[in-house]
């Protein structure tokens, strides 16, 4: 199948007369007329079948959302979390133990780096941070005990990519665990399993829910992996996420196509725009005819999305936070993906040292005229 059909109907399929919206199974516990098929579904060795026991390690309602995106990334399998951090934690701490060491993308999102720099040294694990835009800075900067390698390309204030399948090629040679957030592209625009990625991870809060009413997370992998992670992490931690989000999850997966296809051309025509004004000195956006990895992304993606960020040519904070509150249409917000549009003011050096500010914008499917329109107003008004 296609990848419109897949979302569309995969893990769907009907026998009979059959609502056409899955139901949502918002239950507990499931039971069994008898023990030996109770005692069959939970100890069967044959992990495709599918055991439903407690929610909290298994519903239908999840599997039907899992389904659509593990084909969607070209893996085994998928699990869904109650968030993007408890799925991208889940997965990190499926591969590391005590004496391990993580090589991680600089530029990664912020709460994954405090987790690795903060959380992790607590039991007796290290890491490197490294600029991942150098392939050879990634592999020079693994160990002997390195166990995962942490990308995120594109990142999402700077907007840089790895070379992803030259870092895993060498993963996979040194026997090193790959992970790499793809919740800007979404699977439509990327897929990283392809490219050698062990597991791809999603703040599916983002565009894959995209109606900015749910919070979930997703990762995606081999069979034996997501299994590992069901079975102990996301068991033991219990993260799991719950039906009636897993269900709204879905209805979003339903206009995923429609929805990357326009925050392409959206985040496009923002930043042709921006590029043209006066008061900006440059922008970062993947999708940009100039952007300066050109190369890489044409070779890794199949599309781009509506983030971006621009650094104005003003850089005092008092009148960038001016700017910001006289935006009409876009609003004040840290997350991204769903139908509105977002502006917040972000120092690429976060902490008390003097940095550079960008505007980092979410483009919604709001007109893009209209957006336009709206940075011209503040930008004339505030940062000339």
């Amino acid at each position: 199948m296609e990848r419109d059909t897949i979302i569309q109907h995969l893990g769907e399929e009907k026998k009979g007369p059959s609502p056409v919206v899955p139901p949502i199974v918002q239950t507990s516990l499931f039971v069994y007329p008898d023990l030996d098929s109770f005692w069959g579904t939970m100890f069967d060795p044959d992990s495709d079948k599918e055991r439903y026991i407690y929610s909290r390690v298994g519903n239908p309602t999840l599997d039907v959302a899992a389904k659509k995106i593990a084909a969607l990334e070209h893996t085994e399998s998928a699990l869904l979390f109650n968030s993007g951090m408890s799925a991208i934690t889940s997965a990190m701490l499926s591969v590391l133990s005590q004496g391990g060491h993580v090589v991680y993308v600089d530029t990664i999102y912020g709460p994954s780096k405090h987790f690795i720099e903060e959380w992790l040294p607590r039991f007796g694990m290290t890491s490197t941070a490294v600029d991942g835009r150098d392939a050879e800075a990634v592999i020079a900067a693994c160990r002997p005990e390195t166990q995962l390698i942490y990308l995120e390309s594109p990142s999402s204030i700077v907007f840089r990519l790895q070379d992803v399948s030259a870092i895993c090629c060498f993963a996979k040679e040194k026997g090193i665990a790959t992970l790499l957030d793809n919740s800007y592209a979404s699977p439509l625009f990327q897929q990283p399993a392809a490219m050698g990625v062990d597991f791809v991870v999603h703040s599916a809060t983002k565009y894959l829910a995209g109606h900015s009413d749910v919070v979930a997370g997703v990762v995606a992998g081999t069979r034996a992996r997501m299994t590992k992670i069901m079975e102990q992490e996301g068991q033991w931690l219990g993260t799991l996420l719950p039906p009636f989000p897993a269900w709204l999850l879905l209805r979003g997966l339903r206009t995923l196509s429609i929805r990357m296809k326009a925050a392409q051309e959206t985040g496009n025509a923002v930043c042709d725009f921006l590029k043209q004004r006066p008061e900006v000195e440059h922008v970062l956006h993947v999708g940009d005819s100039d952007y300066d990895q050109k190369e890489l992304r044409d070779r890794q993606m199949s599309g781009t999305s509506s983030l971006l960020s621009f650094r104005p040519k003003v850089q005092d904070f008092e009148r960038l936070k001016q700017f910001v509150h006289d935006l009409e249409i876009f609003q004040i917000g840290v997350s991204w993906g769903g139908f509105e549009s977002l502006a917040l003011p972000i120092p690429l050096k976060p902490g008390d040292e003097p940095s550079d500010w960008v505007i980092r914008l979410y483009c919604g499917l709001e007109d893009p005229v209209d957006l336009c329109k709206s940075l011209a107003t503040s930008l004339e008004k505030n940062l000339r």
